[in-house]
């Protein structure tokens, strides 16, 4: 597993989300209580956003059709988001957000 320097560690606001692009990849970036979870910026279902959706807690819904993710897992958890979005280990190590690819 590689291990890639994607951001700050106080780069997500408490109880938000962003949206980085990296080596390639756009990540969406949320703060659930203090713990950062990382998955693919796009709804498998219509391809929105989704650091453009709204967090509640640990779903991030998306904000064309309101489909829904578990942040945590990337398991959809409301239609019409049916597939699971790519979820990505990681860790916070000397202030900054490490993600897990490969």
């Amino acid at each position: 597993m590689n291990w890639i320097d994607i951001a700050a560690d106080d780069a997500v606001p408490p109880g938000d989300v962003i949206g980085v692009e990296t080596a390639g990849l756009d990540i969406a970036l949320f703060d659930v209580d203090g713990t950062i979870h990382a998955t693919d910026n796009s709804c498998t279902h219509g391809d929105g956003r989704l650091c453009d959706g709204f967090l509640e807690g640990h779903e991030i819904e998306c904000p064309l059709h309101q489909g829904k993710f578990d942040v945590r897992t990337g398991k959809a958890t409301y239609a019409p988001a049916d597939k699971p979005v790519r979820s990505y280990p990681v860790k916070i190590e000397n202030g900054r957000i490490w993600l897990a690819v490969g």
